[in-house]
Parts: structure tokens; sequence; C-alpha cells
């Protein structure tokens, strides 16, 4: 099996990211799909992009397979959502080495703490909780992530 090829989106690309992270989220079972959600969610992509996301698909031969957006001045990985019919190939573990040639000293994410499927998959890759807060425009308890490169010991 071929890997995705790790690409920055295109504007014409930005509908179907959205349709992307839509599924992705409700796979955790978090929410429902709706057009509402979706209309939310679409909006939301090309206003990050004008507040400084770094938005990068994972495509697979002509289909977008994952999503991911990452506000590098503020050493942020916003978003990593892998569409629910390519979970499970390791996308989401490339992705990450992808950020971490983009960040490789330290970044910080959060994840929802409901969604224990992911902040387990991020505490196995090296991140460490920092901190919960409540996200203020949703309701959601947030669990706040750091991840540092180790230095060598010496």
């Amino acid at each position: 099996m071929s890997h995705p090829i790790i690409r920055p989106a295109r504007a014409d690309e930005y509908d179907e990211i959205g349709r992307v992270w839509m599924e992705s989220w409700v796979s955790t079972g978090l929410a429902e799909a709706s057009d509402f959600l979706l209309a939310n969610l679409r909006a939301r992509i090309r206003r990050e992009i004008e507040n400084g996301w770094s938005l990068f698909v994972a495509d697979d031969r002509g289909t977008i397979a994952a999503m991911l957006a990452l506000h590098l001045p503020k050493r942020y990985l916003d978003m990593l959502f892998v569409a629910p019919a390519h979970q499970g190939q390791s996308i989401g573990r490339q992705l990450l080495a992808f950020t971490r040639t983009q960040m490789p000293d330290e970044m910080y994410l959060r994840c929802v703490r409901e969604n224990e499927k992911a902040w387990r998959w991020y505490e196995r890759e090296g991140f460490l909780l920092e901190k919960e807060e409540i996200e203020p425009s949703n309701g959601f308890v947030m669990k706040c992530y750091r991840w540092k490169r180790q230095q060598p010991a010496g």
C-alpha cells in the first residue's frame, strides 16, 4: 500500500476538506452530521486560513484522506482529522511525522476530553498533558498537550 502524499491544500479543495473534517469529527461520536455543521466547518476553514493556518492534506491518489491544520508561529497543531474510510492506515502517524518537520523542537495541541481514542494516541506519541480547560465557544473540556523534542543526554 502506498502512503498518501502530504501537500498544501488548495483553495478549490476547501469544501471537500470540510466534509472530511465533519465525517472524522462525527466518527468520534461527539456530534451528528448535518448540513449546518458542514457549512460551519467550511466557513471556519476560510476564516482560520486568514488567521494564520497552514492547511495540508493527505492526498491518496486524488482523494483527500485527511486534513492537517498548523499554526506555525504559535507552534500549534490545531487540527488533525483522518477520514473514516482511511483510519487505521497510519495516516495520522504520517501527518504527525510531517508536523514534526514543520515544528521540530516543540508543539502544542488541544484535544476534546471525550475523544479518548485521540488523546490516548497523542500520549503514546510523546505528548504530555499540561492542563484541562473549557473551550468557551462550544463548552467542551479540552486536554492541553505539549510535545518537546528530547535533547541528547550529555
